[in-house]
């Protein structure tokens, strides 16, 4: 019996011994450093936590190369106290580096490895104003994918600008892409700190109607990205008729669209009423037929009721918008009615409502 309480003891003064011990804990495994000018050593501190209940040691650290010099703080690092692991690196070859040193300690387990990156140049290059949008490594010069007025049968062109500032290399890519919208990186391939392109060509014959089109792409910030709201960028399309094809002597017998106000301004109102109205006079003073041929709202607060859309020369009509107060504080987006007319020098009026 006096057997089995001495080997019991053990058990437990073992367990309490296993229980008691430092634990170290470094504010990151790897650094990016980034760019660094070439021949001007960069110093990376990496900030050390002891998590455990003993006073932690850190007894050797031991670069990978002769290329870096570590300090460290040779004094015991006290329970939930802090220490530092400060590493030079002389920067006296071009490239991309990834070099490491090996910290010694009295915590289990007793060797870990931390990491440092990035990439010696003879000129560090800021993209910070030409490309100013960040996602994570990547940088653009846009935050939106915008067509705003196209015709069908042309095939317009957009040049979105891309740098990498991550330590490897990237593809340049927006997922998600619709199929009216085709892309090329220029290059394919960015080196670290290189830049270059996403050029977008729209298919405007594969659009499905006149007026706004909208969606979502999703710029890859990395291989094997995933979509979601950090990396998504607005689309809009917005397709008008083509008259360039047209005669002198046929645009001056075409349509001419008139509006009593291009601007509507519903504050006062709404302070009276949860839901108002206006109306707007739409006016033919052309020589021809005035066909709306597509009318948008683009907030679901807005309702639009246009009483004719077609118009003979001379003829008038009313369009009248109603704005609803309480759905207006649920949907933030933009105020505003497009209509798209067979006026060869107004196919697209924009008619811009304040609250």
């Amino acid at each position: 019996m006096n057997r089995f309480f001495f080997i019991l003891g053990v058990l437990m003064l073992w367990q309490v011994a296993a229980m008691a011990q430092p634990r170290f804990v470094s504010n990151a495994d790897i650094q990016k450093v980034g760019q660094v000018e070439w021949k001007h050593p960069v110093d990376v501190k990496f900030t050390i936590t002891n998590a455990g209940n003993q006073p932690l040691v850190l007894t050797d650290v031991q670069p990978d190369c002769d290329c870096t010099v570590a300090r460290w703080t040779e004094t015991p690092i006290a329970p939930n106290e802090r220490g530092e692991i400060n590493v030079t690196f002389d920067a006296t070859l071009l490239g991309t580096f990834d070099k490491g040193v090996t910290v010694y300690t009295n915590a289990e387990p007793h060797v870990t490895q931390l990491r440092f990156t990035g990439q010696v140049m003879t000129e560090v290059k800021d993209y910070t104003r030409t490309h100013p949008y960040k996602f994570g490594d990547v940088r653009i010069d846009t935050t939106e994918v915008s067509f705003p007025d196209v015709q069908r049968g042309t095939y317009p062109v957009m040049r979105i600008g891309v740098a990498n500032e991550g330590d490897r290399p990237y593809e340049p890519v927006l997922m998600h892409l619709p199929s009216y919208m085709t892309q090329v990186a220029e290059p394919n391939v960015l080196q670290p700190y290189e830049h270059g392109e996403i050029v977008l060509t729209l298919e405007t014959d594969l659009l499905a109607d006149y007026g706004l089109t909208q969606g979502t792409v999703y710029l890859s910030r990395f291989t094997g990205d995933v979509v979601g709201e950090d990396n998504e960028l607005p689309l809009s399309v917005v397709l008008l008729p083509d008259f360039s094809s047209l005669s002198d002597e046929v645009k001056a017998q075409m349509p001419n669209i008139e509006l009593s106000t291009r601007e509507l301004d519903f504050a006062s109102l709404l302070e009276k009423k949860a839901k108002a109205k206006q109306d707007i006079v739409v006016t033919n003073t052309g020589k021809s037929p005035l066909a709306i041929l597509k009318m948008q709202v683009f907030n679901s607060a807005i309702g639009v009721d246009l009483k004719k859309n077609v118009l003979e020369p001379g003829q008038t009509t009313k369009l009248r918008v109603t704005v609803d107060k309480n759905i207006l504080n649920r949907d933030r987006r933009h105020l505003r009615v497009l209509l798209i007319t067979n006026d060869y020098q107004h196919p697209k009026v924009e008619i811009n409502i304040k609250h």
